[in-house]
């Protein structure tokens, strides 16, 4: 089993910047790939950025150029720095990690709101 703890969610005005961190435990050396994903309310749940465990990432293209992803497998923690936020960029952001095998592991999510 894997725990999945976010931190760093908030409220912020258009065009700022806030700091996501996703801090993994448990059954950790059995991970793959680690990322975001968003909910929007009424939306569905959407890849937000991924890495992997060799650093390759994914970022979707909503959000490329402006949020950026990091891992840092000594301390666990995956990482989503975002800047220029957007109205649109309010959600719900759920860290996710996927074990080499089986059902990817999801945190409880954690409230990112835009707006003046």
């Amino acid at each position: 089993q894997v725990q999945l703890v976010e931190s760093g969610g908030g409220e912020v005005q258009p065009g700022g910047s806030l700091k996501l961190s996703c801090l993994a435990s448990g059954s950790i050396d059995s991970l793959d790939a680690m990322g975001w994903y968003r909910q929007a309310p009424g939306s569905q749940r959407d890849l937000v950025a991924a890495i992997a465990t060799d650093g390759r990432t994914n970022i979707a293209d909503a959000v490329k150029g402006r949020f950026t992803i990091s891992r840092d497998n000594a301390k666990n923690t995956v990482t989503l720095q975002m800047n220029s936020l957007k109205v649109e960029d309010t959600a719900v952001y759920y860290c996710i990690a996927t074990p080499r095998i089986g059902a990817p592991y999801w945190g409880k999510g954690t409230l990112v709101t835009v707006s003046s």
